[in-house]
């Protein structure tokens, strides 16, 4: 099975290397890589370089600096990368960030998991980041999800989802629309990806914000967002931050901001919500 990997680059200077070099060291040599260098103002271009002059596998791109919005920015630098290739020639879609280390055997074993069981439409394996000089689990999603850095999709299950939409939510929006579709979502654990930068640290949004938008974009309704928008308000220990939270979303719906969901999916993506719900909370 061959491997497509694009990698979305803005000022990465300081981590791009490790990744690239994860890469190369990987027990599996079929794969091709497209780093898109995103507007970067740093050496990273220099970096990509060096790799694509001494490695046919590595490829590059060069866009002009977009919008630093969560989800939108790195999806649709992903999306201008995918279309430099012809998807025939390749059997997995990867989306990888350019901060992560792999280990040796990811490639090789996210390939045995896709060809040993036909449902897996997505793999990937766990993040993990350096607290006091040891490398923990970063704890930021559930161990059955898999995480927006090192996305590894079955190329069949990628092109029924639609691909990525270019939206905050986008690597969640991609586990509901596969599982409706009746592809499997699988995190191998034993696989540690290093997550060398703490994501989220350079996004200007204010967290209720961030969350409004979040829940409105993923195409929950109105009792569904306002249900966890109460789940984060707990979790806060904040009252306030509830009604921020709803003041957002509102602001969103008021202005019919555009989803990047069909009806359908938007139909999908509240549908497993409930089931969620049923299960935890009303134990159905």
């Amino acid at each position: 099975m061959r491997f497509l990997i694009i990698i979305p680059a803005h000022n990465e200077e300081d981590n791009l290397s490790f990744t690239l070099d994860s890469l190369q060291k990987q027990s599996s040599k079929d794969f091709k890589v497209v780093v898109v260098n995103d507007g970067s103002v740093d050496r990273t271009p220099e970096i990509i370089r060096k790799y694509t002059n001494a490695d046919s596998r590595f490829e590059t791109i060069n866009l002009q600096k977009s919008a630093h919005q969560p989800g939108s920015k790195v999806v649709h630098a992903f999306k201008n990368g995918l279309r430099t290739q012809s998807m025939d020639e390749f059997d997995i879609i990867c989306k990888f960030d350019a901060d992560i280390i792999l280990p040796e055997n990811y490639l090789a074993a996210v390939e045995a998991a896709f060809a040993n069981n036909p449902e897996y439409g997505l793999v990937g394996g766990l993040l993990y980041i350096e607290k006091d000089g040891n490398w923990i689990y970063e704890g930021n999603s559930n161990k059955h999800h898999v995480r927006g850095p090192m996305k590894a999709y079955r190329k069949e299950c990628f092109t029924q989802i639609r691909g990525l939409r270019e939206t905050l939510g986008w690597d969640n929006i991609d586990s509901i629309l596969l599982e409706n579709l009746g592809w499997k979502e699988v995190v191998l654990p034993e696989l540690h990806v290093k997550l060398i930068k703490v994501k989220g640290a350079d996004y200007t949004i204010r967290p209720a914000d961030y969350y409004g938008r979040y829940f409105y974009f993923l195409g929950l309704n109105r009792f569904l967002a306002y249900i966890a928008s109460s789940k984060e308000a707990m979790k806060s220990k904040s009252p306030s931050f509830f009604f921020d939270i709803v003041n957002s979303y509102e602001n969103c719906r008021s202005k019919k901001m555009e989803l990047k969901i069909t009806k359908e999916e938007q139909k999908a993506v509240n549908d497993q919500r409930w089931r969620m719900l049923k299960k935890k909370w009303l134990k159905m």
